[in-house]
Parts: C-alpha cells; sequence; structure tokens
C-alpha cells in the first residue's frame, strides 16, 4: 500500500493539524510516479514559447530584482486584453487565492452578508468568517437544483445586509456555468442591494462559452483569474484581481503585498497569453478526450453516475453513494495506485459524502491508468473504512 496517498497511514505526532496536513501533502509532492488527478491543475507539457520565456528569465536572472507591485505592465495589459475589458484593470497577485483574499478584506465587514453557493470554493468563506461576515451558502447539489444557483434562490438569501456576492464560475468542483442571462440576472440583484459581486473565473476557459458579470455591473464586480489551470502554473503561483479603476482604489489599501509577485511567473505568463489560442485548443479536445475516457469507465460500474457532463471546467464529479462506495474509500484504494483524486468533504460537508473529483487535465495515459485499475479500486474500497482524509 502506498502510505503517501492512503489518509489512513500513520503519520507522526505533530504539534497542529496544519503540520500533519503539510507533512501528507510533502509525502504525495515528493512521489515521482504519482499521478496527480485531484488538484484541477494542469500536466500537459508547457507551450515551447512558454517554456523558453521561463528558461530565458533564469538565464538573463532578472529575477534578482523584484517586480512592480500591481505586475508587470506588460502582463496587465495582457490580462484586461484576454478578459476584453479595456475599462479596467488587473492587479497580479500570487496565485487566485491571493487575490481572493485581498478582495475579502476589502469588502467582508463584520455582521454583514456573504452569501455563496454550496458547493464551492472553501477558502473565500474562511476569509469571510475570520472578518465577522454572515455566511450563507445556497445549496445547488442535486437535480432540484439544476446543479447552479439561480437568480431567484440568489434573491431569496440576499438582502441590503449583504456587502458580498461570490461567484465561482464555472463551479469547482461541479463544472457547470450560466447563461448570460444568467449572470446579468446576479449582476443586477448586487447592484440592487448594493453589494459587491466577486466573480471568480478561474476555470473560464475551459467552457463552452463564459459571460463576464463585469458586462452588466462594471462599478461593482471583482473579477478573479487564474494561470494555475488553464496555462499550468500551479506551482509558480500566479492569478490576478480585475476591477474599475475606481473599485481598485477602494481595493489596494488592503493589499498585504507591497513587492510583486514572481518575475519568472509573470514572464511565463506573458508568453502563455501570447500563445493562448492555439494552447487551448489541444489542451480543452485532451481533456474533454480525457472527461470521456472516465465517464466511460464508471459507466461499466453499477451504481456510479456523472451528473454533470460535459463538465465546463478540467474535472468531472462523479456520485458514489448509490454504489456504496465512500467517496474517502474509493480515493484510498486508487491511492494504492499512485492515482490522487479528491473527496467531495474538501469542497463540501453538507454533500461531499456523496461525491469524489477526478481532474482530467493530465497526461492520457493518467487517465487511462484509472480507468484500468478502476474495477480493482472499486472492490477494494469497498473493505475500506470511511477515514477521514488529510488533504
Amino acid at each position: 500500500m502506498n502510505a503517501a496517498l492512503n489518509p489512513a497511514a500513520a503519520v507522526p505526532a505533530v504539534t497542529s493539524d496544519a503540520e500533519t496536513r503539510n507533512q501528507y501533502f510533502d509525502r504525495l509532492f515528493t512521489n515521482p510516479d504519482l499521478m496527480w488527478l485531484g488538484q484541477n491543475t494542469n500536466h500537459f507539457p508547457l507551450h515551447p514559447a512558454v517554456r523558453k520565456a521561463l528558461h530565458d528569465a533564469i538565464d538573463d536572472e532578472s529575477f534578482h530584482a523584484y517586480a512592480p507591485p500591481l505586475g508587470m505592465e506588460a502582463l496587465r495589459s495582457a490580462i484586461v486584453e484576454d478578459l476584453g475589458v479595456p475599462d479596467q484593470s488587473a492587479v497580479v497577485t500570487d496565485g487566485a487565492v491571493s487575490a481572493l483574499a485581498l478582495a475579502c478584506r476589502a469588502f467582508c465587514v463584520a455582521g454583514k452578508g456573504f452569501v455563496t453557493t454550496d458547493p464551492g470554493w472553501k477558502w473565500p468563506l474562511q476569509f469571510a468568517a475570520k472578518a465577522g461576515s454572515a455566511i450563507t451558502e445556497i445549496p445547488i447539489y442535486g437535480p432540484e437544483y439544476g446543479f447552479k444557483l439561480s437568480a431567484e434562490a440568489l434573491a431569496a438569501s440576499t438582502d441590503g445586509n449583504t456587502a458580498v456576492i461570490y461567484l465561482v464560475d464555472p463551479n469547482n468542483p461541479l463544472g457547470t456555468t450560466y447563461t448570460e442571462d444568467e449572470i446579468r440576472a446576479f449582476a443586477d440583484r448586487a447592484r440592487e442591494i448594493g453589494a459587491i459581486l466577486i466573480h471568480d473565473c478561474t476555470y473560464r476557459d475551459f467552457a463552452d462559452s463564459h459571460t463576464l458579470a463585469s458586462r452588466f455591473y462594471p462599478e461593482g464586480t471583482v473579477t478573479i483569474v487564474s494561470f494555475s489551470k488553464w496555462l499550468g502554473l500551479a506551482g509558480l503561483r500566479l492569478g490576478a484581481l480585475v476591477a474599475s479603476p475606481e473599485l481598485l482604489a477602494r481595493i489596494l489599501p488592503h493589499s498585504q503585498a507591497p513587492l510583486g509577485a514572481s518575475v519568472l511567473a509573470q514572464r511565463a505568463a506573458i508568453a502563455g497569453l501570447g500563445v493562448k489560442d492555439e494552447w487551448m485548443v489541444e489542451v480543452i479536445a485532451q481533456q474533454r478526450e480525457n472527461q470521456q475516457m472516465i465517464v466511460d469507465a464508471f459507466a461499466k460500474l453499477p451504481g456510479f453516475e456523472v451528473p454533470v457532463f460535459p463538465s465546463q471546467a478540467n474535472f468531472i464529479v462523479v456520485e458514489c453513494s448509490k454504489a456504496g462506495v465512500t467517496p474517502e474509500a474509493l480515493v484510498s484504494a486508487l491511492g494504492e495506485h499512485d492515482i490522487m483524486v479528491r473527496q467531495g468533504t474538501y469542497h463540501t460537508p453538507r454533500f461531499g459524502h456523496r461525491f469524489v473529483k477526478i481532474s482530467t487535465t493530465v497526461p492520457k495515459a493518467w487517465a487511462q491508468a484509472l480507468c484500468d485499475v478502476l474495477p480493482q479500486a472499486v472492490e477494494r474500497a469497498r473493505s475500506l473504512p470511511a477515514t477521514a482524509a488529510l488533504f
């Protein structure tokens, strides 16, 4: 059994939960045979232009200097151009999580409402909780919700005390996205009650179509983008926050990053945006093929269901509850084959017992390996306890 991927494996006594989790993550990270199908990271080989930009940045040793605090101007301009929002400005951050943290520091208020969906991305909820926000999670998991937020549900859960509406679109972990009319309705509601709309667009580049809320509510929308997923720069940590100049003037006093983001990452991102159109055609084609392969493999096993397909992001959700297998046990069983997938409770305590999430921007060989061992792993999972996952 591969202890690095087995949540039940013994770990040394440590002083904190954070230490335990870090040691577990380190065992994952230092396993050279690990197939990462659990973090939505992009493991396709870099585009040659991006690889060259990284090598050039090392060879010319420009990383000895700090980058500009808001980001290299070439990158800021390229981000705005890529989004098609010429009247707005970008602030480059150490990953999208840092951009979200900055937006939450700026707009979350003790006692004021922070409204989001369940499931969704958990870290902004923690940022909001630290600010003392009153958090509302609107359930969207299930066919009765269409696996996404409705304008009616948002209206019913917001009022004049709501300070922030946080929308992950496409949704992580579900892979659902919204129509132009739906986004317009969300933006109209935010404007009506005077709330800030944080539109987390980390996975927008994998969707067949995507609408920015800032088109309809530019004065109150903060758009979050990431280079971790579409470009594969997760370990280089690069994201951005995009907003109107007036909104940025309210946000920037809350910045805790007076020095710029990684020079290497920014140089890679500039190159990546330059080849994005040709790069994403290949990435989307391969990850959609991987999605289909994995869905077909689960379809051969009784009780498993894929509620959202095709996913509009680079992952799929697989329901386990009718198969008599717990998500945590399936994670452990696949881990014995050096395959990492993620249990649903990472995203949602309320619905997480029902599903696993599997990332699809991976080499075809990794997706095939998952499919090949899946019947064996499912049988193995039936004999494993539903242990608490460490990661």
